[in-house]
């Protein structure tokens, strides 16, 4: 099922960043490439009612003046009406109906996606009065909140809850196949590596215009390996700007995510791994999706004897915590290492499938604990009696102790390594939950 997206879409300064910051918990940035630039970040995932969704805040891509021109204002909405499933269209009370307000309305009026209009700063009752004249832009559901303090957000997140269906398995062949998304900035070589990997049998699956599912689906059936592509590069291009590129590329690496068991991220050789690499891996490991990293263009980079090993190693480092990844050195246009690439792919595919049976696990990890008890807590020990892995599609145990609020992420990672050292898990994000016995 691919993943539900929420735009949040207005003019400037009427708080679209603190409720996209509300929504996802916490406070994220985005620290761009360029020198000087830290950009709010734009994209996350955040769970209500049971259902997840994405939310993107269309907020970074606007000029933060009010001299603003239509054609950046119709930009923005563009990218939400073209890349979301329900738009959050937001305008400010205190300020009143603008003529950027108006010609959003007007713009967004003719969406046929649900838009939700959300009147923000309303709180105090001469607001709510003032938030009247808001319904006069003519859409159907409104809601008045303060993204600051809180307020109205949960009505509003509850009529958007609404609109995300529920997950449908798929009943096709295809459902129990494996879904390999190849995902990563422009120009890494994702294009080549589909084509490379397909060849001239590239057979377009589900591009069909208008939806808003912009993902290829490409069916591989060669050397006994049958699995499904997912590809965001043979979109159509749109013909906008670099920074309009970078952040359709993000939104579509995240669609292809939400459509994948595994993603085989490519990053550049020569540029190394950048703060969006970073941010979209980070993403992949948020979503529990298994990952293959591939350094594409190596034959463009000078070796000696251990470049390999030193840029591994630098990879690592940037990657920590999660470090059990497995890295790929590739030269797509030389075809160097692109079959173990897919080998890598499939084979941690089958590690996020992996279920290990309570018996094996206790006899293993409660002879580590011994060895390694938790720390004492003030005063008591604090004792671990059970581990079982939970029915969940992503690898998750549950260790059952007296104590589980007092066991510290310390001792919650040296668990994770255990793990990953006696079963094998490489290329996949694991969940450890405590739980009171």
């Amino acid at each position: 099922m691919p993943g539900f997206t929420i735009a949040i879409a207005g003019r400037p300064n009427v708080g679209k960043s603190t409720l996209f910051n509300r929504l996802l918990g916490e406070r994220k940035a985005i620290v761009d490439d360029e020198s000087g630039v830290t950009r709010d970040r734009q994209y996350g995932i955040t769970d209500w009612n049971g259902k997840t969704f994405n939310v993107i805040d269309t907020g970074g891509f606007v000029p933060h003046s009010e001299d603003i021109f239509e054609r950046e204002i119709r930009k923005q909405v563009q990218i939400a009406m073209d890349e979301a499933n329900l738009i959050v269209f937001m305008c400010d009370v205190t300020t009143g109906i603008t003529s950027l307000d108006e010609e959003m309305a007007r713009l967004l009026r003719r969406v046929t996606k649900p838009v939700l209009l959300a009147v923000n700063k309303v709180d105090n009752h001469q607001r709510l009065l003032d938030a009247a004249e808001f319904y006069s832009l003519g859409f159907e559901h409104i809601f008045f909140l303060s993204s600051i303090s809180g307020s109205g957000t949960g009505e509003l997140l509850d009529a958007a809850a609404a609109h995300i269906p529920e997950d449908t398995a798929e009943n096709t062949e295809e459902a129990n196949l494996p879904r390999i998304a190849i995902i990563g900035q422009p120009n890494v070589g994702k294009s080549s590596l589909l084509n490379l990997l397909v060849g001239s049998e590239r057979n377009i699956v589900s591009d069909i215009p208008g939806t808003t599912r912009d993902t290829i689906h490409t069916r591989y059936k060669l050397f006994q390996k049958d699995f499904i592509l997912i590809d965001t590069a043979g979109i159509r291009r749109k013909s906008k700007v670099h920074e309009d590129l970078e952040f359709y590329s993000v939104i579509r690496a995240i669609k292809a995510m939400d459509e994948a068991d595994v993603c085989m991220l490519l990053i550049d050789a020569e540029k190394g791994i950048t703060a969006q690499d970073l941010n979209i891996f980070s993403l992949a490991v948020n979503k529990g999706k298994g990952i293959v990293l591939l350094v594409n263009k190596w034959d463009l980079i000078e070796k000696e004897t251990n470049t390999a090993v030193q840029l591994e190693k630098t990879l690592k480092e940037k990657l920590a915590p999660f470090t059990d990844v497995p890295i790929i050195f590739t030269s797509v246009t030389e075809k160097k290492r692109v079959f173990q690439a897919m080998e890598a792919a499939l084979e941690v595919y089958e590690h996020r499938k992996q279920k290990v049976s309570s018996s094996k696990l206790n006899d293993i990890m409660l002879k580590v604990i011994d060895r390694y008890p938790p720390p004492m807590v003030r005063g008591y020990a604090v004792r671990i009696k059970y581990v079982t892995q939970l029915p969940t599609v992503v690898p998750s145990f549950a260790f059952f102790c007296n104590h589980p609020k007092d066991i510290k992420t310390p001792y919650k990672n040296y668990l994770e390594n255990q793990l990953r050292s006696h079963f094998s898990f490489s290329g996949v994000p694991l969940r450890i939950f405590f739980r009171e016995k």
